[in-house]
């Protein structure tokens, strides 16, 4: 029995995304264009692309139903025989809902030879505890098993351990900041790393780990006060590899999780070839979240517009259908 994935997964009502719900929405009309574009002779992906991003996802999923009542197939089946490659990819994560969409990013990520602990790195360091829940639920819905449980058989050493507790969505969501507390934090980390002889991996996951937003924020403020280093800093001399990628992933996160995500996506189209993934990933998962601030950091970043740079780096259906997510500012 399917589980109801839009009851599961309730889309923010503040919503810095680029795309909202379509006024007026007009199912039938969509189906009808859906299927000339995918049976008429060539299929034609101008309109795909103008459907399929101009509406919600929540409109998407009523959209995919009246297409399977209509023509007995399923809209996603019918994408992907017709559409190939990146292109393929995106429209599928168009149609996908939310939380399933992360899972099939974790899935994705954990299955085939060696982990992808990039993508896993940039899901559970920038998700919220509701999402997480989502998709574990999602996860179990779809393969039966436990998502920790296959995570676990899949990380190891001090990034699994780190990895493992983020993927529990138990972040203490308390908004109220203890400023003892901090201090405290500051200088456990502060002895935990800078100022010993070898570096006690332990507290800081456990601190970054476990602790709330805005008590990690002041927890920033008070270790540059002691260390005259930024958390950031310490992290990127003491540690190394993944779990350092991890940890920074978190501290970027705490402070603002909009300009670790634009950061992602100028990594993403720089230097030789592009890395396709990471840009859907990003591009769909945040349209209806935070879009619009990850454009705004982008460019304060980078002194180019998001839009500009995708144009650029990006062309045929596929660069088309995320320049339309995108939006230009």
């Amino acid at each position: 029995k399917m589980r109801r994935w839009d009851a599961l997964y309730p889309h923010t009502s503040t919503t810095r995304g680029t795309v909202k719900d379509k006024p007026n929405l007009k199912v039938e009309e969509d189906v009808s264009a859906l299927r000339k574009a995918i049976e008429g002779l060539g299929t034609t992906e101008k309109t795909i692309i103008e459907v399929l991003t101009q509406r919600s996802n929540a409109q998407r999923q009523l959209i995919a139903k009246a297409y399977e009542k209509a023509t007995g197939r399923k809209l996603v089946a019918d994408l992907e025989g017709d559409t190939h490659g990146d292109f393929e990819d995106l429209l599928v994560a168009l149609v996908t809902p939310p939380a399933v969409y992360d899972c099939h990013e974790v899935i994705k990520a954990i299955k085939g030879a060696g982990t992808t602990e990039c993508t896993l790195t940039e899901i559970f360091a920038s998700r919220s505890n509701r999402q997480i829940k989502a998709m574990s639920e999602a996860y179990l819905a779809e393969t039966g098993k436990s998502m920790i449980h296959d995570l676990q058989s899949e990380v190891s050493g001090d990034y699994g351990k780190a990895l493992l507790i983020l993927a529990e969505g138990k972040r203490d969501e308390s908004t109220n900041v203890d400023a003892a507390k901090a201090k405290a934090d500051a200088k456990a980390l502060y002895e935990a790393g800078e100022k010993k002889w070898g570096t006690d991996e332990g507290k800081f996951i456990d601190i970054l780990c476990h602790r709330s937003i805005p008590q990690l924020r002041q927890t920033l403020v008070e270790y540059k006060n002691i260390s005259k280093k930024t958390l950031q800093e310490s992290i990127e001399s003491e540690m190394s590899g993944n779990l350092e990628e991890l940890l920074v992933a978190v501290v970027k996160c705490v402070k603002n999780v909009p300009a670790y995500l634009a950061e992602r996506l100028f990594k993403s189209m720089k230097g030789a070839g592009t890395t396709e993934s990471t840009l859907t990933r990003i591009l769909v998962s945040r349209s209806e979240v935070d879009l619009l601030d990850i454009r705004a950091e982008y460019k304060k970043l980078f002194g180019y517009s998001l839009y500009s740079q995708l144009e650029s780096e990006v062309s045929g259906s596929y660069g088309d259908t995320l320049k339309r997510l995108c939006g230009q500012d």
